[in-house]
Formats: structure tokens, C-alpha cells, sequence
């Protein structure tokens, strides 16, 4: 059975071949502790790259970018 992935942000059906992740996304994954009205809850969630970057031109402070060593 072949899983369908979507975009959180557009709804957008993710690239899938046999079963791979096609092209990349962000994966927001949280676990909420104490002093939270979520405790206990656990949320995740997938964002093309275009949903990706619409949700960081609207923080206040970016993100931190560093590049990377290795592939």
C-alpha cells in the first residue's frame, strides 16, 4: 500500500516514487511537556518547500542558516 503524503500548508500532494519522498520537505515535530494546554500531545506536520518558505518570511527573527558539511 503506498502511503500519500501531503503538504500541511497547500494541501498539496508530495511527489512519491516506489514508495520515496521525491523531493524535500520540512518536518515540524513536537512534543508538548508541561506547562503547555497540550501536554502530552505530540503534533508533526510536513511543508513543501514553497509553504516553507511563506511560513518563515512571517517570523520576526529567521531562522538560523548554516550550510552543511556533507550530503
Amino acid at each position: 500500500m503506498n502511503e500519500i503524503l501531503k503538504c500541511n500548508g497547500c494541501g498539496r500532494e508530495l511527489r512519491m516514487e516506489n514508495g520515496i519522498l521525491k523531493e524535500d520537505v520540512f518536518e515540524g515535530k513536537k512534543q508538548w511537556g508541561y506547562f503547555s494546554k497540550k501536554d502530552g500531545e505530540i503534533h508533526s506536520f510536513l511543508l513543501c518547500e514553497d509553504c516553507y518558505e511563506d511560513m518563515i518570511s512571517k517570523l520576526m527573527i529567521p531562522p538560523v542558516v548554516t550550510e552543511a558539511t556533507e550530503l
